[in-house]
């Protein structure tokens, strides 16, 4: 029997194949980490922003092999270098499909080193969506009676990681890091998740509406988020305000709807759910129609209904390895601290977020 030539290439195409079709359910097997240069004319100083996270941070795409170029923490890396006037190192250190504890064990604590570096001055970090995702997942897939406790068991991984990731940030980040960001999470499939269970409430026997389960207990992870951050000397760039809430006041109420459902610092966890789940509900947009205006909106979630949207093209992270690189920066001075797309793709979006809180000197 003649067994036929197999090259290397063809021998990886089946896990590739797999992968593909998989998309994010496997992506926990995919790192994808970056490390992209803002080179800012006339300075040879160079800082470091080090971002810790899941396929967010990682600028996911649906590649197995490449992923944004300008991601959240490379967006703000800009900032950074147009109000320093230095070149900015931003370093990605992801893991697409992860969950907050693979993170922070695999990301935070196994790659400390990149955040202890001389230059580092940010460090930023985001979790928990793949958390809330598979419990999503498996509540949906839930007949009979329904079993609240997967959505609580997510709320509760949160809360326990990002304390640690920031207990772990705070002891081991270089002394000259001057800015710590935590990034809470924002609502994908907010339209979609508005149908009923296939499970039947053990007290009333009925259906539940998905989204009403499923907005208390993201609210409750992002209160933790920022709370914590309130709590531990970082700063809390509210994804959830700036991509669920208008930027501009659509209920009369003499507020920017993104500005009002913004964290307050230092209110209670029942204060913050019931003015997001009730108070200010109305208010909510799914982020695939963000409005600027009454009259203008943009997309911030890609077409898998999770991601948030980018431009600037992509850099190689994934399968084959990540991207080192140096470019000049898009734009190299800021009107008002906002770049002329900052409210257009939902990673300049988030990019700009981190950036209110960047020191006035590194």
């Amino acid at each position: 029997m003649t067994i036929p030539f197999r090259s290397p290439a063809a021998r990886w195409l089946p896990a590739i194949a797999v992968l593909a079709l998989a998309g994010p359910t496997l992506a926990n097997t995919l790192n994808q980490n970056v490390s992209w240069t803002i080179d800012r004319a006339g300075t040879s100083t160079k800082y470091r922003i080090v971002a810790y996270g899941d396929s967010i941070y990682a600028g996911y795409n649906g590649s197995i092999s490449n992923a944004a170029k300008y991601s959240a923490p490379t967006v703000d890396a800009e900032y950074l270098a147009a109000r320093w006037g230095a070149d900015i190192e931003s370093i990605r250190r992801t893991k697409s499909g992860a969950v907050a504890s693979d993170v922070y064990n695999n990301k935070i604590v196994a790659e400390r080193s990149y955040m202890q570096a001389a230059s580092t001055r940010v460090v930023t970090f985001e979790m928990c969506g793949n958390d809330g995702l598979q419990a999503r997942t498996s509540f949906k897939g839930q007949t009979g009676t329904c079993n609240y406790a997967v959505l609580d068991s997510a709320v509760n991984a949160c809360r326990t990681y990002v304390a640690a990731g920031m207990d772990f940030i705070n002891a081991n980040a270089h002394p000259n890091t001057r800015v710590k960001v935590i990034a809470n999470l924002y609502y994908p499939g907010y339209n979609a998740d508005n149908v009923q269970s296939s499970c039947r409430d053990a007290s009333t026997g009925q259906t539940v509406n998905l989204r009403d389960r499923f907005l208390p207990a993201i609210a409750r992870m992002n209160w933790s988020m920022c709370d914590f951050a309130r709590q531990k000397g970082f700063q809390c760039a509210d994804s959830f305000a700036q991509y669920m809430g208008a930027d501009y006041d659509t209920n009369g109420d003499g507020q920017v709807d993104s500005a009002a459902l913004r964290y307050v610092s230092g209110e209670s966890e029942a204060s913050y759910v019931t003015r997001i789940t009730s108070t200010l509900r109305s208010t909510l947009r799914d982020a695939n129609t963000h409005f600027a205006t009454a009259s203008t909106s943009y997309d911030y979630i890609q077409s898998d209904d999770v991601h948030p949207t980018y431009t600037g093209g992509t850099v190689s992270a994934g399968l084959w390895g990540g991207t080192t690189g140096t470019g000049a920066a898009r734009y190299t001075s800021f009107t008002n601290g906002q770049s002329p797309i900052w409210n257009r793709f939902g990673h300049e979006r988030m990019g700009w977020a981190i950036s209110v809180y960047n020191t006035a000197t590194p």
